[in-house]
């Protein structure tokens, strides 16, 4: 058998490390694929998702409009917050009109933490510097900017830094959409061909789905990125952010990929991006 190989981008995070462990650890039939893992902050890899560089790679859903041309969504492999997400986080008790106008450090300008707090606060209203998202909390605490943009475990450690929850982007989308928050997901490059995109969207699947599977030993290997998380943190943010929209978005992670994308477009924050086009069985 002729082994095809195609590389495989991912964030160094417990979430997307408990997704592809058993593609990494040999624990699926991998259907003559080779994937080689790039693990890079996803910052990074919608840089490189907008010059084409990887076969599949984790993407911001606020960056997709800008690859659609190059890359579909896969099904599966979706992180969705639902009634929870991203968290704007300040070092005194603030409220959330009292953002406007303030320095805001975010983990980047394409993602949709960046796209969902520009929706709450309006366009251009506060000023914005980027920060590696590891190092947002710390950069804030210090008094290097007056709010910080919180992903990943920033979520569950944010108080560690004596720091104030402002606004959970999530539930705000939630009660203003009555939709989960659709932050980022997997896409392929549509060079592959229509039957090979769906064939590799089944394995990522299945890695997904023997991970539920098999919880613990997921986690555990997930702990090795879990910065300053314990497995008990480690398993809350994973299970934060794998479950059921990971296996697939489903009509309702479909209509919430749709209309945050919607929004986006009316405000002029992104281009439009046409029918949008989910790949796998």
């Amino acid at each position: 058998m002729t082994i095809r190989h195609l590389t495989l981008g991912h964030s160094p995070d417990p979430d997307d490390a408990f997704m592809f462990y058993a593609l990494a650890r040999g624990k699926i039939d991998a259907g003559g694929w080779s994937f080689r893992h790039v693990l890079q902050d996803i910052q990074t890899l919608n840089e490189r998702a907008l010059r084409g560089e990887l076969d599949i790679t984790a993407v911001s859903i606020h960056a997709y409009p800008f690859v659609a041309d190059k890359y579909a969504l896969t099904t599966c492999g979706a992180s969705m917050g639902d009634g929870y997400g991203p968290l704007v986080v300040t070092r005194e008790p603030m409220g959330v009109e009292e953002l406007r106008g303030k320095t805001i450090a975010i983990p980047g300008e394409k993602t949709t933490a960046f796209l969902a707090l520009s929706l709450l606060l309006g366009p251009g209203t506060f000023k914005r510097t980027v920060v590696m998202f590891d190092r947002i909390l710390d950069y804030v605490a210090g008094g290097k900017a007056d709010a910080g943009l919180i992903i990943h475990e920033g979520q569950l450690t944010y108080m560690d830094h004596e720091l104030h929850q402002v606004v959970d982007l999530g539930k705000w989308w939630k009660e203003t959409t009555d939709l989960p928050l659709p932050l980022g997901g997997n896409c392929i490059r549509r060079t592959l061909g229509h039957d090979a995109m769906n064939e590799i969207t089944g394995i990522l699947q299945r890695s997904i789905e023997y991970g539920l599977q098999h919880r613990r030993e997921a986690v555990e290997y997930a702990l090795q990125y879990a910065r300053d998380m314990g497995e008990h943190l480690a398993d809350k943010f994973v299970g934060m952010y794998v479950n059921k929209w990971t296996i697939d978005y489903g009509d309702v992670g479909r209509r919430a990929v749709r209309e945050l994308l919607c929004r986006g477009h009316s405000a002029g924050l992104i281009p439009d991006v046409g029918e949008i086009e989910f790949v796998g069985i």
